[in-house]
């Protein structure tokens, strides 16, 4: 296999949206190393990029690289569905789009801020630290607790 992509243009480790993408896997997969990105949006895009779905991510040229990361950075235009995104109705400007890489984790932080301020409940669990969305929190997720039960004497 390492003799078939010794091509003088491989790359071993791409850079795209600050992430390390690793060259040896398929084009569709690579992708989804970077944050907001999953398998099913990466398959959308690599069809409407038109870029072959058996080409290792390190093959890729300059150009289809180009045109992935046009199609991830506004998926609207090339009428990929409002439903397929993953911010939708954004609460500040209302607008709907696929929040990649750093972006997600500054929107993540900017909603539970959002929900701190207002006193929801799930920006309250938020704040102490524990679970969110109705898990049971009894015996599991105790890390940095007590463990244990305080016998009655």
């Amino acid at each position: 296999m390492g003799s078939l992509m010794a091509g003088e243009e491989f790359q071993h480790i791409l850079r795209v949206l600050n992430t390390n993408v690793d060259g040896k896997e398929k084009v569709m997969y690579a992708m989804t190393a970077i944050r907001g990105i999953g398998r099913r949006f990466s398959n959308v895009v690599c069809k409407k990029a038109e870029v072959d779905m058996n080409k290792r991510a390190g093959e890729m040229s300059a150009q289809e690289l180009e045109q992935l990361m046009v199609i991830v950075s506004n998926p609207r235009t090339f009428k990929v569905p409002d439903w397929f995104l993953n911010r939708r109705r954004d609460f500040r400007d209302g607008k709907t789009g696929q929040i990649v890489s750093s972006g997600v984790d500054s929107k993540l932080r900017e909603d539970f801020e959002r929900l701190k301020k207002i006193r929801n409940h799930r920006g309250l669990r938020a704040y102490w630290g524990l679970r969110i969305k109705g898990q049971h929190t009894k015996t599991t997720g105790r890390r940095g607790k007590t463990v244990g039960v305080a016998k009655k004497h």
